[in-house]
């Protein structure tokens, strides 16, 4: 019986990983568009203005520059970090729709052992 049971159980167990997947991914889609809307706002500033960074509870001038280039490359983190996301995502759910095929294909099979333990 242990083995008509297996693929139900890695069914149910690969449920929170893409619950967990999506959780992520939604949190760095945020970031990104944060991350694209500070882009526009530095896009909008002059070369001479000032810039400044919070850095735990202290404001830092920063180079206008500089902090072009940090939403830039943290822009281009986040999009591979989702690209990723979408990689681990599909792979789950490759991997959960074999294991839904496993579990249709013995489920007759477990009917029809119930089946005949009730005429028994």
């Amino acid at each position: 019986m242990a083995p008509i049971q297996f693929p139900h159980m890695v069914f149910l167990y690969g449920i929170p990983d893409i619950a967990k997947n999506h959780q992520v991914r939604k949190k760095y889609t945020i970031q990104l568009g944060e991350n694209e809307l500070v882009l526009k706002e530095l896009d909008l500033l002059k070369e001479d203005a000032n810039v400044y960074k919070l850095i735990g509870p202290v404001l830092v001038k920063q180079d206008l520059a500089e902090a072009n280039a940090n939403v830039r490359k943290r822009i281009e983190y986040i999009s591979a970090e989702l690209k990723r996301l979408d990689a681990a995502l599909q792979d789950l759910e490759e991997k959960q729709n074999s294991k839904k095929e496993a579990i249709l294909k013995v489920q007759p099979r477990i009917q029809s052992l119930q089946a005949g333990k009730a005429k028994d």
